[in-house]
């Protein structure tokens, strides 16, 4: 059987957190949040990282993780660049900001070929996503399926401001119907969650599932990314801030009929650097998950 793969995105800009979040060191070992997302990974039985950056971070990640990782899981390297699946369209001068995640899967092409996790590499998910994430990649992921690891809201909020989060409308049956990103959701003063849009204010439940970007993807999902694609660039191609997303491309195959998506259910803690002022507690939760004996004391040693 084939194992299954794991693809970090790390080519963003992180321009709300104001450095490189996805280098920084919150384990007992200057461990990055996106090293015990690849722990987790391998203990669940990922035979594969992939790491997707910008072209210029490549020797920081070889010599950061490539050592490291030696032994533990076999690891190589996509790059996301803003010339490449443009279809033979001009870059626009003033794009300077990569053109999404789904665009980044797209980059993948030709590197992965089996069924794949994506994950953001600044996001702690826990490990009890990345089994169900194994198990599901192992067992049902096709063609026609796919899978959302899908977090309860209350469990995914920052304390320093809003966040943005992909809110799952979930039929019946534990697949997915939509998905709508909110863009500002936040808890208000009397405790109860809320989203801001053109409209105004609306109440969102605590236990809505919602996608962290944390996805479960037959290799045939980096062709429905090239098809959108082009679509996407001759709508937007000319608006420096648009992006074309993962969940804008998992929508468009779920409403086309023709593919289904499950919502996997985690009842994992969420937690991850939107701001500089979540440090303090992402450390804080990953030193009690160390001295519980979830993680060893150093990831890797």
């Amino acid at each position: 059987m084939m194992k299954p793969t794991l693809v970090v995105l790390a080519a963003g800009m992180a321009s709300r957190y104001g450095s490189m979040k996805q280098t920084q060191g919150f384990g007992p070992n200057g461990e990055t949040i996106m090293e015990y997302s690849i722990y987790d990974a391998a203990r669940a039985g990922f035979g594969k990282v992939v790491f997707l950056i910008r072209e210029e971070f490549e020797e920081m990640f070889r010599e950061n993780f490539g050592n490291k990782l030696e032994g533990k899981i076999k690891v190589e390297y996509a790059f996301q660049e803003l010339h490449k699946y443009l279809g033979g369209r001009t870059l626009p001068e003033e794009r300077k900001k990569p053109w999404g995640t789904a665009h980044a899967v797209l980059c993948c092409k030709g590197i992965v070929n089996e069924p794949f996790a994506v994950i953001n590499a600044d996001d702690f998910y826990g490990r009890d996503g990345f089994v169900k994430a194994y198990q599901f990649l192992t067992t049902e992921a096709a063609a026609n399926k796919y899978a959302i690891i899908g977090y309860e809201l209350k469990k995914t909020l920052s304390d320093n401001g809003s966040v943005s989060r992909g809110v799952c409308n979930v039929d019946a049956a534990g697949n997915l119907v939509d998905i709508n990103e909110r863009t500002s959701i936040y808890r208000n003063d009397k405790g109860v969650i809320t989203y801001e849009d053109e409209a105004g204010l609306h109440e969102v439940s605590e236990n809505a599932s919602v996608s962290m970007n944390f996805f479960g993807f037959h290799p045939g999902f980096i062709d429905e990314c090239e098809n959108y694609f082009g679509e996407f660039l001759d709508k937007s191609i000319n608006e420096p801030k648009s992006e074309f997303f993962i969940p804008l491309v998992v929508d468009k195959v779920v409403k086309s009929g023709k593919i289904n998506v499950s919502v996997i259910p985690t009842s994992a803690q969420w937690f991850g650097v939107t701001y500089k002022e979540d440090a303090p507690g992402v450390q804080a939760s990953i030193d009690r998950l160390v001295a519980s004996g979830e993680y060893p004391l150093s990831l890797w040693g």
